[in-house]
């Protein structure tokens, strides 16, 4: 079941602040902002939504296949790729570019203040669809702007089923635009504030919505998620976490159960299980792809949550 990943691979820098950024931040002087924080704790991460979905992906068993830009700082992910066993021929490299990266510092409050430099992610069009053979289904996820419109219509020329996954990149288009995405698609995946952003940049309802692809699935958080398919919600609990240590990359763990139950010819409510499994087992871990599971691991776990094998 070859699965061909559009998205973006990047490096996440994240650092802790050891204080509160309010007590560092007086607001009457907003105006002439100049701000630096000590950072005693920081760590890397191997990020990005393509590389995130394909981890998980080969976990479970998967064939995945990434299809991605990166710049020339990439060669500590590529030998990742390599040690990870994950096909990297469809990962080009821009030549005068970074790769892309968040710089993210947490206070004690988890407030967030992020800077993301997209880099290589910008020449995503480079890639076709063409050059990936014997693909089962495929994703559009977050990625640069012109290869997200291309790599969806790519996609539905050649028949390979796909879902639209467009994340933090839904802002970048318009309802126009996004409503294209639908037509093309198969499968919409999105969060539930990134539902109501599509809702009303479309101007359609979400049971509208829902009515132009083969399903569409709204993860909820900890409330687990809805699959709207035929004129029908199915209701998808969510499943008990080890731990809930770091949320980043639980929406890629998602689609990465996601694609390997619909590609494996599942019914949408058992691979809506599985996607809220994974989810589950990435929250007890830090970062996108430090989470460690066999197949048969992930089978049992799925036994113990729902009373049945998932294959």
């Amino acid at each position: 079941m070859r699965t061909l990943i559009c998205g973006s691979m990047a490096y996440d820098t994240i650092m802790v602040f050891h204080d509160r950024f309010k007590n560092h931040i007086l607001p009457d002087q907003l105006h002439i902002l100049n701000v630096a924080f000590h950072v005693p704790d920081m760590r890397r991460e191997y990020g990005g939504c393509a590389g995130n979905i394909a981890y998980s992906l080969k976990l479970l068993g998967g064939e995945p296949l990434i299809m991605a830009t990166v710049g020339e700082d990439s060669g500590p992910y590529l030998q990742r790729l390599e040690r990870l066993r994950l096909d990297r021929s469809h990962v080009k490299e821009v030549p005068s570019t970074f790769t892309a990266q968040a710089f993210i510092t947490t206070d004690l409050d988890d407030n967030q203040i992020t800077a993301f430099h997209p880099g290589a992610m910008n020449f995503s069009h480079l890639n076709h669809i063409a050059d990936a053979q014997g693909l089962t289904i495929g994703i559009v996820a977050p990625d640069g702007r012109e290869g997200m419109m291309q790599h969806a219509q790519e996609f539905h020329d050649a028949g390979v089923p796909f879902i639209f996954d467009p994340g933090q990149g839904l802002p970048l288009f318009n309802g126009e635009e996004l409503l294209n995405f639908l037509q093309l698609a198969d499968y919409c995946c999105v969060n539930d504030y990134e539902a109501r952003l599509l809702s009303e940049k479309t101007g359609q309802s979400i049971g509208e919505l829902a009515g132009m692809v083969e399903a569409l699935i709204i993860t909820l958080g900890a409330d687990g998620a809805e699959i709207h398919a035929g004129g029908q919600r199915l209701d998808i609990p969510s499943v008990k976490p080890d731990d809930l240590v770091d949320p980043t990359g639980c929406g890629d763990a998602f689609r990465a159960g996601l694609l390997y139950g619909i590609a494996g010819g599942m019914p949408l409510e058992k691979a809506g299980r599985l996607a809220s499994l994974m989810g589950s087992i990435k929250i007890a871990h830090r970062g996108g792809q430090n989470h460690k599971s066999a197949p048969e691991q992930i089978a049992e776990r799925y036994r113990a949550a729902f009373g049945e094998m998932p294959w």
